[in-house]
């Protein structure tokens, strides 16, 4: 991730654990991404100009929600001894016009929507079942994106 242009400074930035650094070269949309020290590739789709490397944005997103509630059952699963052998997650992102939002606060413009859906395997009873599935609801990540967000800037030169 780094080039003849980086710092020592910059070096103590990627290396740091709680932190997700992007580079993006000006010829593409490929972004080169460390997060916790593990190399990723972003990109957009070849329709709107990407090379089609990696993830967009949006599909980081979702992994994310997915990764965390995916995580989170199999956490409450262990620690209650149910017999849940595999969670898959599906997640969908889209943007939604408000008006078309039976259950949104908003009334103008876009809103964004993730569709999850959950797959649990495993012998679980309606109410294990029922209780996981307000579980999924207490995935960090979906608390996050459901909480007041502030996202503070700073510009470096």
């Amino acid at each position: 991730m780094q080039n003849q242009d980086s710092t020592d400074n910059n070096n103590a930035l990627i290396g740091s654990a709680d932190e997700v650094v992007a580079r993006t070269h000006i010829d593409s949309f490929t972004t080169e991404l460390l997060a916790a020290e593990h190399p990723l590739i972003a990109d957009e789709p070849t329709a709107v100009g990407g090379n089609n490397k990696g993830p967009s944005p949006y599909d980081l997103l979702s992994a994310a929600l997915a990764s965390c509630t995916s995580m989170t059952l199999k956490m409450y699963a262990a620690h209650k001894e149910l017999a849940l052998r595999s969670v898959t997650v599906r997640v969908k992102h889209a943007k939604v016009h408000a008006k078309d939002c039976a259950d949104c606060e908003s009334a103008d413009g876009k809103i964004d929507e993730f569709h999850r859906e959950i797959i649990l395997v495993g012998q679980l009873s309606d109410e294990e079942q029922r209780r996981l599935l307000e579980i999924a609801d207490k995935c960090p990540v979906h608390r996050t994106l459901l909480g007041e967000i502030k996202i503070r800037t700073e510009l470096r030169v």
